[in-house]
């Protein structure tokens, strides 16, 4: 009888990772407050979720997914209770888009395009349903759509250019 094990060191990547991750995730809003730059607007979850799709495994870019904005609304408080929901939930389909696209379509800058657009329009049918009912009390967009653009084009090439190093 086989029995599954995992070692120390098949893990010990991912969990480097992760810690990093929260790390980062945890001191953002202090180096928002000292630089008075807004890094929210840079989809820091995003970018950490990107960066455990190329630095770590499949499995461990749904956890970062579904950990990050858990963690941040421990440690601080925000996002809010239901934009956790949300946003882990837009992080989460984003994961299972960009793996999707990646098999069907021979562009990792349209794989990652794609899933990151998809994945906010349904982010954004959801809130939207969220304000319907009072469950939050929000814009329906509160970062720009134009800045939001070009962060995904941003985020969509810096993917493109590792996974084509990452495959050489």
């Amino acid at each position: 009888m086989r029995t599954a094990s995992i070692s120390v060191k098949s893990l010990l990547p991912s969990v480097l990772f992760d810690i990093v991750a929260v790390t980062v995730i945890f001191l953002l809003p202090s180096f928002s407050h000292l630089t008075g730059i807004a890094m929210y607007q840079l989809d820091p979850m995003r970018l950490a979720l990107f960066a455990a799709i190329l630095l770590t495994n499949r499995k461990n870019a749904f956890v970062i997914a579904f950990l990050l904005p858990i963690v941040s609304f421990i440690i601080s408080s925000h996002p809010y209770f239901y934009k956790v929901f949300l946003i882990s939930t837009e992080l989460i389909i984003n994961v299972w888009l960009f793996y999707l696209f990646a098999n069907r379509i021979k562009s990792l800058f349209f794989a990652s395009f794609l899933s990151i657009v998809i994945s906010k329009a349904i982010y954004y049918l959801l809130k939207f349903v969220f304000i319907q009912f009072l469950l939050i009390n929000d814009s329906l967009v509160s970062t720009s759509l134009v800045i939001q653009l070009v962060v995904s084009v941003g985020i969509s090439i810096l993917v493109a250019f590792a996974m084509k190093k990452k495959l050489e």
